[in-house]
């Protein structure tokens, strides 16, 4: 299953629900997509959709997927990395009058760089063979996947010893 989510944004994200319900159309895409469609105008003729799902079953969703599409939003994109998955990311644009500017591509661009773990995808056309190559482009991104987990760990625990001394000091 594949599960794609917008966001709340007030500004509709037509370019990429009606992307995706075309790709499940022309049977590009097998097997089933669910679309939390937000505020979009378009609405899909060939996958599940809702506006808006609970906290609950938007989990339960990124849970299940095999793919997780979403925006440019940090929430919608942090929750698939916290259960383990790479999600791809389509930001919204200012061009397409998507948000007020084009702050979720800037992003994107910086957490893809920086962190490694987003399949950013800024040219629409491009969101298919991505989905069709999906195994095999993470399969290449696990090998640069960053964790600063172990870092923070030293640092914290040198930090708590710091003022575990200083305590017992005073």
């Amino acid at each position: 299953m594949i599960f794609v989510t917008v966001g709340t944004h007030e500004q509709p994200f037509d370019r990429l629900v009606q992307y995706v319900d075309e790709l499940k159309q022309k049977n590009i895409i097998k097997e089933d997509v669910v679309i939390q469609t937000g505020f979009s105008t378009y609405k899909p003729q060939y996958c599940d959709w809702s506006n808006l799902f609970s906290y609950q079953q938007m989990a339960e969703y990124v849970q299940n997927a095999r793919i997780v599409i979403t925006h440019g939003g940090p929430s919608s994109f942090i929750a698939p990395l916290q259960k383990g998955k790479i999600p791809i990311v389509v930001p919204r644009k200012r061009q397409f009058d998507e948000h007020v500017n084009d702050h979720q591509v800037e992003f994107c661009r910086e957490v893809a760089k920086r962190q490694k773990n987003i399949i950013l995808v800024e040219d629409i056309e491009n969101l298919k063979d991505i989905i069709l190559k999906y195994e095999s482009v993470i399969g290449e991104m696990s090998e640069k996947v960053e964790s600063n987990n172990a870092q923070f760990n030293k640092n914290l625990e040198n930090l708590v010893q710091k003022l575990i001394l200083e305590s017992q000091e005073r």
